[in-house]
């Protein structure tokens, strides 16, 4: 069987052109997110307010050791889920603290998505898989690379 061609996949990279509607837009959903945490840490703040008060409310010593552990043992896996928020939050204002001081026109990776091609006998196959697109605000303004 003499195969001639091959159907094969690869991942291409996507980039954008800062523009001041890019930066707004990427600004926007960075504020969503940092939002998105703060709220999330609220619900978590009183989700363990009301599971310590719950113990309290059950038990008719609240000096017990097991319930004191009980309270420790809540308020320490509070305090872990807490912290991931808050570096989440972190990662998502230098993120955005980057976004606003990019210079206009640069290209910034946004991502990446996948695409079928064909190769053939003497294909470059390294030269193939290097494809990207350059979108400007969300319109593909280039197609770089071997398709």
């Amino acid at each position: 069987m003499d195969v001639s061609q091959l159907q094969l996949k690869r991942n291409i990279t996507i980039k954008a052109v800062v523009t001041p509607l890019w930066k707004e837009e990427a600004q926007k959903q960075l504020q969503n997110q940092i939002n998105q945490v703060d709220s999330r840490l609220q619900q978590l703040e009183m989700q363990g307010q009301r599971v310590v008060s719950e113990v309290q409310k059950q038990t008719a010593n609240p000096e017990d050791p097991a319930v004191k552990q009980q309270i420790s043992s809540v308020q320490n896996k509070l305090n872990q889920d807490k912290s991931k928020l808050l570096q989440q939050k972190n990662q998502f204002l230098q993120q955005l603290q980057t976004v606003q001081t990019l210079e206009l026109d640069k290209e910034v990776n946004q991502g990446q998505m996948e695409s079928f091609f064909t190769v053939s006998k003497g294909d470059n196959l390294v030269q193939k898989m290097q494809v990207e697109i350059l979108l400007r605000d969300g319109v593909i303004e280039d197609i770089r690379g071997e398709l």
